[in-house]
Formats: structure tokens, sequence, C-alpha cells
């Protein structure tokens, strides 16, 4: 695939995305309404890699990152293009610009509505449907079951005990991803029989704050690992994301006041991303639809 790209009168070209200023991220992001901010940019920026097409005089068109964990997997996510080059064929060249730099790596992604048809015709397959929930946290938070265990806060340069955790729920390590995270985040655990048996994130992003990855064995661990967070959140934005339609944990959130104002799809490429087993760790609420 080339490493450039002709759209209409002008011709794109595919550069590293630590190459261009965080507000020309900041700008594309904001021209598709995505609520990135440049600390956002930034980040992501850390935790992965990309490229951006640019053209002629560096007037940035689109957007690509890639979020590798290991060499046999990595999730794919910020993939913008332009309203001005949208339909243009701009989206299915930076994927395949996105294929070549992944090599033979599974990958994950969750999909707009938009962007459906064309991770189909990529060969993604669609596996579920991730349900975001947002708004301004009211107070009182919903009651929650009684709790089995003791939640407790964990410190930053602790990370790596939550580490095993997310590996059973994700599915493969994301440990340097965690240990970003964890930088900027309150994370709270759940230790039963003095085992971590759960855990939860809450960081500053977009327009307030996301609570996630929360990590449980069941919906009644995962409603206390969320309401946690909510309750230092009261009259602030806050945003889930889950894969959770129905059940104690999405009814949770919708008594929470928290609005479901938008899904997105989650797909494969390669081996299959999901595997929920009943009574194992899952992750209820992801980091973020790029990191899933």
């Amino acid at each position: 695939m080339g490493r450039t790209v002709r759209v209409k009168s002008f011709e794109l070209a595919a550069r590293d995305i630590n190459d261009v200023d965080v507000k020309l991220l900041h700008a594309l992001s904001i021209a598709v309404g995505w609520p990135h901010r440049p600390k956002d940019w930034d980040f992501l920026r850390r935790a992965g890699q990309g490229i951006v097409a640019v053209d002629g005089i560096g007037r940035v068109f689109g957007s690509a990152m890639w979020f590798p964990h290991g060499r046999e997997f990595a999730t794919v996510g910020l993939v913008i293009t332009s309203p001005r080059t949208q339909a243009q064929g701009t989206g299915r060249w930076l994927m395949k610009q996105v294929f070549e730099r992944c090599g033979e790596r599974n990958l994950s992604l969750n999909s707009t509505d938009a962007a459906y048809h064309l991770y189909l015709s990529l060969g993604f397959r669609k596996e579920a449907v991730v349900y975001q929930w947002q708004g301004e946290v009211m107070s009182p938070v919903p009651p929650v079951p009684v709790l089995d265990g003791e939640l407790t806060s964990l410190a930053a340069q602790n990370v790596e005990e939550i580490a095993a955790l997310d590996e059973r729920a994700f599915g493969t390590s994301r440990q340097r991803l965690l240990a970003l995270l964890s930088e900027g985040a309150s994370i709270c655990v759940l230790r039963r029989g003095g085992e971590i048996s759960g855990y939860s994130m809450q960081r500053e992003f977009g327009r307030g704050h996301v609570i996630g990855p929360i990590v449980a064995s069941n919906d009644r661990d995962a409603i206390h690992l969320t309401a946690v967070h909510l309750k230092d959140l009261v009259g602030r934005f806050a945003r889930v994301d889950t894969r959770e339609q129905t059940g104690p944990f999405a009814d949770f959130l919708q008594q929470s006041r928290l609005g479901m104002i938008d899904t997105v799809t989650t797909m494969s490429k390669g081996r299959r991303f999901l595997n929920r087993k009943e009574n194992e760790s899952w992750v209820y609420g992801l980091a973020g639809h790029a990191l899933s």
C-alpha cells in the first residue's frame, strides 16, 4: 500500500503522529465531535503508535493509532478522517497503513456506525456492542448491594499488583498501559480473602472523568467498584463505557442517572478478542474506545 493517497485535487502523505503539533490533532477530533483534549492526545501518543494524513503544507486530514500489547495483539483507535475527506477513501487508506505496520498481529477496535461497513470490508467481524453512559453525577448515588470483601485504594507505584488480574480479564498483558493509566488515576481494589478480586480506575478525560478499566468477576463487585468513584464525582461529569446491556450493573448505571448516549461495536480481525467465562474476571468498564 502506497504511503501517499490522492484525494480530489491534492495528495496526502503518511507521517508519524508524534511529528505533528498536538493542536492539529485536537482540531481534527473537534471537527468530528470527539471530546479528546490536547492532553488526551498527548497521553495516547505516549501509550501507542500512530500516523496522520497530511497535505503538502502540513495540514492534518486524518489519523489512525494502534496500541500493541506484545507481538501478537493490538487495539486500533483514533481512526479519524476530516469532514472534507470523508467518503474519499482516506479511512481505508489509513487502515491499510495500520495493517502494514502491525504485521501479523491480531487486531480489535470499537467502530462507530459510520465506519462499521468499512471495517467489515477490511475483514473485521462483530463481537459485541459497547454502551456509552455519561452525564453529571447526581447525589445520592443509588444504593449498592452488601459488600463481600474490602475496598481499598491502590497507589500508582503498586499497579503491578493488578496486572495478573487484568491479563486474565482482558486476554493479554497490558502492564505498560496500566502503568501509564495509573499516573493520573484514582485506583480502587476489591480484596477478598487476602487476594485482589477486582479493581477500577478513574481519571480525567474529555469533558470530565472516565471510570475505567473496571475489572470484576460479577455485577455486584463491578457495582461497588464503580460506585466508589461516582461518590467522589458528585456534581461533575463522568463516563462509563460497558458491554453490559442488561443485568444489575447496567441497571445501576441507569439508576445513577447517567444517560446512555451512544453505542459503538467491538470488532476483531484475526483471533476472536472477547472470551468471557462465567464467574471469571471480566472487563466491565473500558479504559477507552481506543484502548478497550
